[in-house]
């Protein structure tokens, strides 16, 4: 039998090389839960973690007895996808690689814009796609043409851009950059299910904020130039449940830096 999203502490392949473990940790960004993604070449013992999770002892030791990890990535900064780290690496004794130092263990390094990761059998390339946090990347499988695309772009719904060091300029040339990886590539989003075609997903997105900052603008214009971010919320996220306007208001934030700037 085919194992559908959302499935907790089961594996879940999802392409011939990524399969899927998602941890039980819902909530208003998280969505479903964190989806850490385990890539391994058909045949082969060794695997790449790309985003341990939250620190759940459970879910954790499922993931470290999928395989011999061999490498840990980090997609960005936040802590459900990074607060398991030290747990994991004490499990698996592999090197964590990611953009921040202070969350690389075991010789890990950085990881640069475009840079050819090859490990346990497969070819990864990473590409800098910061907006959502300064640090957020995305990971090319050059092996089945998949993409992770963490919190940039997600399995259902929009992103939240955090305002503590998220970029409106940053993210939209993000999405620009997933657009121009072309046709025909399956999603793998940090939260929520696969996307079976990744292009017009981030075209969505890019066209979705675009016509969020036209209502922004807007807002302005009516509210003036000096209007607080909670009263733009409200004039602009009328078709929103309040429930999820404070997610709003991360996203608003970062908008009206992007026009005042």
């Amino acid at each position: 039998m085919t194992i559908a999203h959302p499935a907790y502490a089961r594996l879940r392949q999802v392409t011939p090389v990524a399969a899927v473990m998602l941890e039980h940790n819902p909530g208003m960004y998280s969505l479903d839960g964190t989806n850490t993604w385990i890539l391994r070449a058909p045949g082969r013992d060794e695997c790449i973690v790309v985003d341990p999770g939250d620190d759940d002892p459970d879910h954790l030791a499922r993931v470290a007895g999928v395989g011999t990890v061999v490498l840990t990535l980090v997609s960005h900064r936040h802590h459900d996808h990074t607060g398991g780290i030290d747990r994991f690496f004490e499990l698996t004794g592999a090197p964590v690689r990611a953009v921040r130092e202070e969350f690389r263990r075991g010789g890990g390094g950085s990881l640069d814009h475009d840079e050819t990761i090859a490990a346990a059998g497969l070819t990864l390339r990473v590409l800098r796609t910061p907006g959502h946090t300064a640090d957020s990347v995305s990971f090319v499988v050059e092996d089945d043409g998949s993409v992770l695309t963490a919190d940039t772009i997600l399995g259902r719904g929009t992103t939240v851009l955090d305002a503590s060091d998220g970029n409106l300029r940053d993210y939209l040339a993000s999405l620009r950059t997933l657009i121009d990886l072309g046709p025909g590539r399956i999603g793998l989003p940090g939260h929520g299910p696969e996307l079976p075609d990744l292009q017009p997903v981030a075209q969505y997105y890019l066209a979705h904020r675009e016509d969020r900052l036209a209502q922004v603008r807007g807002a302005l214009d009516t509210l003036g130039p000096d209007a607080d971010v909670r009263a733009v919320v409200e004039h602009v996220y009328t078709d929103v449940d309040e429930t999820l306007w404070p997610a709003a208001e991360q996203s608003v934030r970062v908008q009206l830096a992007y026009l005042r700037d």
